[in-house]
């Protein structure tokens, strides 16, 4: 025998489904996650927001049962956190969870950085908040979405001078696979890695390097930490960081979820027009961040990549030229 309710009746739990509070719905959410666990869950600093850690976690234990992750530890990130705090500390929005001894680390991490392509199309990001987002090829922006740690490669940057020697700077960068939206993150060589550059590069001769070119120069900088600030589309960490990560993962693949996806950035954009708080609508954005950036946009591949390979088609050098080699160094 079927039980069937009366039109009315569905329309009464459609309504009471509509009114639920995003706190109530955000605490149904929760409701599975281990006990130790929810103490981390919320939307202050250094806690994890509902939403990010459930999808974090559905993404992980998929790639579990498929065999595709063998980690007792999963990734995630906020990217709507800012990333510096109104004191001047770092931002935390990157999450180490290791459910199999019940651990829950919060580190800062880079986002994409964007471009300005002056007189065409502006989607460069702040240092604080990250307003752009993409997966187009060139865009230097973050994708949201699924990712599995893959292989590493470390190379050579140049040498920069530690406790007055002479130091090869070497930096690893860990390869993420995507799907879906993040699908094309090989291509476009999205990864993680240290948030250390070289900069003011000269050259210097030294042809006992076994890094040394043909004519004995090797380059040569200034080692900067930009910890804090943006990145050509990857996630970078600070050094300590950077070792622990890589470490973890280097004979164990595991998952990382980056918040937000397109739908997420595109439902919060339509709030912000229709002048409604995304969290009393069930959306998720950090509260300090949306006042800065006003409203997050969303930039589609097929609208994006044909605009970047335009401008750079108009800003092509001519076929003969070539790039001037590094300046010598003056000491």
């Amino acid at each position: 025998m079927q039980l069937r309710l009366h039109p009315f009746y569905i329309v009464v739990m459609i309504i009471l489904v509509l009114l639920v509070s995003p706190r109530t719905f955000a605490a149904a959410i929760t409701s599975h996650i281990p006990a130790w666990l929810q103490a981390y869950v919320g939307i202050g600093e250094g806690k994890i927001a509902p939403v990010v850690l459930q999808r974090a976690r559905a993404l992980y234990q998929k790639k579990v049962s498929k065999g595709v992750v063998n980690n007792p530890c999963y990734l995630a990130m906020d990217a709507t956190r800012p990333s510096t705090l109104r004191n001047g500390q770092l931002g935390r929005r990157f999450y180490i969870v290791c459910e199999a001894d019940q651990t829950f680390r919060v580190i800062s991490s880079g986002y994409g950085s964007g471009r300005n392509l002056r007189g065409i199309a502006n989607f460069k990001n702040g240092r604080r908040c990250a307003k752009n987002f993409s997966n187009a090829e060139g865009s230097k922006l973050t994708m949201g979405g699924g990712y599995v740690t893959a292989e590493t490669r470390t190379s050579f940057k140049g040498y920069f001078r530690d406790a007055g020697k002479m130091t090869p700077f070497l930096r690893t960068f860990l390869q993420f696979e995507g799907e879906g939206d993040t699908a094309n993150a090989r291509e476009r060589l999205i990864g993680g890695h240290q948030a250390v550059v070289l900069r003011r590069l000269c050259r210097r001769k030294d042809q006992k390097s076994p890094y040394a070119d043909k004519e004995g120069f090797v380059p040569y900088g200034r080692l900067t930490n930009y910890t804090a600030g943006r990145s050509s589309g990857c996630t970078t960490w600070s050094q300590s960081d950077s070792e622990q990560i890589l470490a973890m993962v280097k004979e164990k693949s595991t998952t990382l979820y980056i918040y937000p996806e397109s739908g997420d950035i595109d439902a919060v954009a339509q709030a912000m027009k229709a002048r409604k708080s995304p969290s009393r609508v069930g959306l998720y954005w950090n509260a300090s961040c949306l006042r800065v950036i006003r409203s997050p946009k969303f930039w589609q591949k097929e609208t994006l990549e044909p605009i970047i390979a335009q401008y750079q088609n108009d800003h092509q050098p001519p076929p003969e030229w070539k790039p001037p080699p590094l300046p010598i160094c003056k000491r």
